[in-house]
Parts: structure tokens; sequence; C-alpha cells
């Protein structure tokens, strides 16, 4: 990367950080003003939802880094333009590939630094305000462990290992202990969702109670538990997959493949995720024609705003295939690369018909 590359890698790079700062303090002020709703229940205060909302923002970082690519590029590439600094550089010989093989590469670090936090500190930090915030809320029940959510309330400790739907919950396992932390039964159901009180009503319920050397079976198609734990709770303790990091969603997917039950889900959210973070190379490209013909002169609140409708446009489009592909239940691997691509094909279509 000579100095040139190097110029035009500063001033792009450095506009995006300058769009992503905004919208990440944006993002951590509407956090926090989301969480007023939740203050006050149990021990969860005005510094908890301070907290929750700080330990939100890498996830929400991710989320919005698609228009913030685009914005910023097509300012950093506004201002290469406005200054004719572009046509300077076009005029020296360097071609409009090569000029594309720096934005690329622009992309291609951010693409990096995208994935790292992604899948070492947004899911992380987002299971740990989720759980803080779960435990400050319902501080008469304990929740720890990996492989679901764990939870103890009283003599009981319940394990939750997914979440089948909004309401309903999937792969439950109940553990009684006694006074003395004695194994008393041990029970499985299929499915779990919240009742009447402080009930939970349990479907294709077995349980296996232990009283001196003998062992009692009990199986029945509906069951009634009363616990403490709140389906406010479980929401915030249990794992979704657009939570999780990719590693974490393609184990998850190849092992329910393996096993014969539903990984749809996850093979969605691996697909869409990946498909969503190969898309930050190709917003950084899809700036560059912008730097040419009628846009080179447009001011930055023009850039902004056209950065802006096509980023939403994006967004919406990947939405929707995305609710396409679970009501239609059609393929995730195919559907969920096709708004990434259509941004790939538009920004090649544009480059090339750049002069």
């Amino acid at each position: 990367m000579n100095l040139v590359d190097r110029y035009i890698a500063r001033t792009v790079l450095g506009a995006i950080a300058l769009v992503m700062t905004v919208l990440v303090v944006l993002g951590a002020l509407f956090n926090f003003i989301d969480e007023q709703g939740s203050i006050g229940a149990g021990h969860y205060g005005m510094g908890e939802a301070l907290a929750y909302s700080m330990l939100n923002l890498p996830r929400f970082a991710l989320n919005a880094v698609p228009a913030g690519v685009l914005i910023g590029s097509m300012l950093g590439v506004g201002a290469l333009a406005r200054s004719h600094e572009l046509t300077a550089i076009r005029s020296a010989g360097r071609s409009r590939w090569r000029l594309a093989g720096t934005m690329l590469g622009c992309g291609v670090l951010l693409l990096a630094i995208a994935l790292v936090i992604g899948e070492y500190i947004a899911p992380r930090l987002e299971q740990y305000a989720d759980e803080r915030k779960a435990i400050a809320r319902d501080g008469n029940v304990s929740l720890a462990g990996a492989g679901g959510a764990w939870v103890r309330d009283g003599n009981l400790v319940i394990n939750i290992a997914e979440r089948s739907s909004a309401v309903e919950y999937g792969g439950i396992m109940i553990f009684e202990l006694s006074a003395d932390n004695r194994l008393l039964s041990v029970a499985h159901a299929d499915r779990a969702s919240s009742g009447p009180g402080k009930t939970w009503e349990l479907g294709g319920y077995a349980e296996s109670r232990f009283a001196g050397d003998a062992v009692t079976d009990l199986q029945q198609p509906q069951h009634e538990v009363h616990t403490a734990v709140s389906d406010t709770f479980l929401q915030m303790a249990v794992v979704q997959p657009s939570e999780m990091a990719l590693g974490e969603r393609f184990r998850a997917m190849r092992y329910l493949r393996a096993n014969r039950q539903d990984y749809r889900p996850y093979a969605l959210a691996f697909w869409s995720g990946l498909a969503r973070s190969f898309a930050i190379p190709l917003g950084v490209l899809f700036a560059l024609p912008f730097g040419f013909g009628s846009m080179r002169s447009a001011g930055s609140g023009a850039r902004s705003t056209l950065g802006l409708a096509i980023a939403l446009v994006y967004f919406f489009l990947q939405r929707t295939v995305e609710s396409g592909t679970v009501a239609f239940s059609l393929n995730p691997l195919l559907l969920a690369w096709v708004p990434t691509l259509l941004l790939g094909a538009a920004a090649t279509l544009m480059l090339a018909r750049t002069r």
C-alpha cells in the first residue's frame, strides 16, 4: 500500500469512524430511554439500567455497521471528490479498479473488526447484561452456567435448553433438592409455557422420584409446577440464535441437524449473520462510484441521506428475506445471501459504468 492508498484509507475510515461514533452515542441514549419502563422492578434501578445500556452497545454497533459504513464511505469519498483529489488521482493514472481495491481493503479491515466484536465481545457482554438485569428484577432466584439457562429457585434447579417461541420454551429439566441438598427427583418436559400466577404449564412431563432405594416414575401429558421464575426472567436468560457468536450458531446448527432436530432457526441466524458481515466491504465499495459524475459535487447532507436510504433498503430487504425463509420453510443458505449479492452486483455494475 503506497502513500495514495494510505491517504484514501485514512480519509474513508476516518469518516466511517465519525459516523459510527454518532450512531453508537445515539444508540446508548435510545437504549437507556427504552429501559426506563423496567426501572423499579425488584432491585433494577437507574444504575443497572445505565449498565445494561452500555453493555449492549457492541451489539448495537454491529447492527448499525451497514448504515454507518455506507454513510461514512459516501462522506469520505465525497470529501475526496469535492476537493478534486479523486480527479487528480485518476489523472495521475490510477484506474478505478485500483481505487476499488483500496476501498475493498478498507472494507476487509472493518470486516475483521466486526467479526472479532461479533465473535468474542458482543455475545458475552449481551448475555452478561441480560443476566444482570434478570437477577436484579427477580432477586429471589439465581442464574448460572452454560448449556441453556440454569436457574435455582429455592429447592428447585431448572434448566431451559431453548426458547421455542415468544411464549414457549423447550427441553426443560427440573431437579428437586432436599434441605441438605440431596436429590429428591428429576423431571423432564418437552415444552413449558407461563400459566396463571406463579405457575408454569409443562407438556410431555416425565418424573423420577427417589425415596430410599426405590424409584417412582410419573408421566403426565400436562403438569403444573409452582416457581417464582417469571416469563420475563427466562426471556432474558435464554440466549437467542441471533445473540450467539457465529461459531456457536454453526456448532448448534450442525449438532441439531446431526440429531435430526429442527436446526432452521440456527441455520438462518448463521447464514444471515455471515452475509451481513460480508456486506461490509461491499458497502464501502458501493460508495466509490458516487465520487464521480453528477454526485461528485453533492454536499454531505445529500450523501448522508442517500447512504441512509440505501442502508434502510438493504435492512428491510434482509428482514423480508429472513421472514420469508421462516414462513415458507425455504433454504436459508441461498436466500440469506440475496441482499448482499444484490449490493455487490450493484456496486460492480455502477463502477464498471464509471468513466
